[in-house]
């Protein structure tokens, strides 16, 4: 009766894939996510964040059931020939294994996760750690399904990367200097999540979103994104600012040129003059002044007792006005010191407020700021108009810009 075993044949697959159907749709709907609720109940907080990596795993997972579930019943629920059994065999013992690389890298995803919410982990990521174990797993179902295509020991496949570990070193080039660099990275605390870090050779200048095996993203304040490659943050150099977001201020080291002309030594008259406008007694101790004192030496003292009563400038660390090297543009007088708030828009503001105020009060101490161009072109004499403009230079008298 051949037309009622083809139907007996037909009746016996049917029920194997609607069996299957049912374990699938029982496992990944039922089963699997009320343990899931179980467990999120007990953390909702912690267990609530991993529901989509709980998901993916509860879809692997049912798949992996199906897999042993169909290679467990197939010789004895689906009828056909010798060699489509092998196919189908080797098909589901494929499909298992995939599903079982990919339930590791689920679970392994999880564990990462679960880690990244300890406090510590801001400071030790081990991203670039998860993915070189996902990639163990996925070469290791690789051999094994190349093994059972190939219906060789995985021993035997094992045995051929001798030959091929030259080309294999050269492909995973990256990978393996990432690897080694993500445990140099994470064992020193170099870079972390958050930190603001500095790599002129590849235009990086911001926040460091992704630690991963082969690159470091980094979102510049631009909002641009530039990507580093791992292994260079340790063969290289880069500047890491999160000393500076830890400590108790942000540094500002400004400079200004006077002009050297006008620095002279300071009489009664001049420090009358100045004590109209600003009671340097404040400021300065008048006792401790080297007699005779210059215009200049009253600016420092008056520039750092300024700084010193600042509310917004951290005094417990180092803070002074001193001279530089005198250059054909001026004598630079640099202000150093410490601002409280580290915020990149309050530091800028509180750096202008500083210089503006520094720049306004230098007239008062009878010195001039030094600037290329010491003049100004007045464009007409008296209101006269259509008279030629002149140049009014420091220390001398106009002069026609065309002599």
């Amino acid at each position: 009766m051949p037309d009622a075993e083809l139907f007996g044949s037909l009746a016996a697959t049917a029920i194997g894939v609607c069996t299957l159907l049912i374990v699938y749709l029982f496992t990944r709907r039922l089963m699997l996510p009320g343990i899931q609720a179980v467990v999120t109940k007990l953390s909702p907080e912690r267990i609530g964040s991993l529901s989509p990596l709980l998901t993916k795993l509860n879809r692997r997972f049912a798949g992996m059931l199906c897999c042993v579930f169909f290679l467990a019943t197939f010789d004895s629920v689906y009828p056909v020939g010798e060699f489509a059994a092998e196919v189908f065999k080797t098909i589901g013992q494929t499909l298992l294994i995939i599903h079982v690389g990919f339930i590791i890298s689920s679970i392994v995803s999880i564990a990462g996760a679960i880690y990244n919410q300890l406090e510590f982990a801001r400071e030790v990521p081990i991203q670039g750690l998860i993915q070189v174990v996902k990639l163990i797993t996925f070469i290791i179902c690789a051999i094994l399904i190349v093994s059972i295509l190939l219906e060789k020991s995985p021993t035997y496949i094992l045995s051929g990367f001798g030959a091929i570990a030259a080309v294999t070193l050269l492909v995973f080039k990256d990978t393996i200097l990432g690897f080694v660099a993500s445990i140099q990275i994470a064992a020193n605390r170099l870079v972390t999540y958050g930190d603001w870090i500095q790599v002129d050779n590849y235009g990086a200048d911001g926040e460091v979103i992704d630690l991963g095996l082969n690159t470091v993203k980094v979102r510049n304040w631009d909002n641009t994104i530039t990507t580093i490659p791992t292994y260079m943050l340790v063969a290289g150099s880069f500047k890491n600012w999160r000393g500076m977001q830890e400590s108790g201020g942000r540094r500002i080291k400004r400079s200004l040129n006077i002009d050297m002309n006008s620095i002279r030594l300071a009489d009664d008259e001049l420090t009358k003059t100045i004590g109209q406008t600003i009671a340097l007694k404040d400021y300065i101790k008048m006792n401790s002044l080297p007699d005779p004192v210059s215009n200049l030496g009253l600016f420092r003292r008056y520039a750092e007792g300024y700084l010193k009563q600042h509310d917004k400038i951290n005094t417990s660390l180092t803070l002074m006005v001193r001279e530089l090297q005198p250059l054909n543009h001026g004598l630079p007088i640099e202000f150093y010191c410490f601002s409280q708030d580290k915020r990149w828009i309050s530091f800028e503001h509180l750096q202008a407020e500083i210089m503006d105020h520094l720049l306004a009060v230098l007239p008062l101490f009878d010195l001039r700021p030094y600037q290329s161009v010491t003049g100004q072109f007045s464009p007409a004499i008296n209101g006269v108009a259509g008279t030629k403009p002149t140049v009014k230079v420091a220390n001398d008298t106009a002069q026609d810009p065309s002599e």
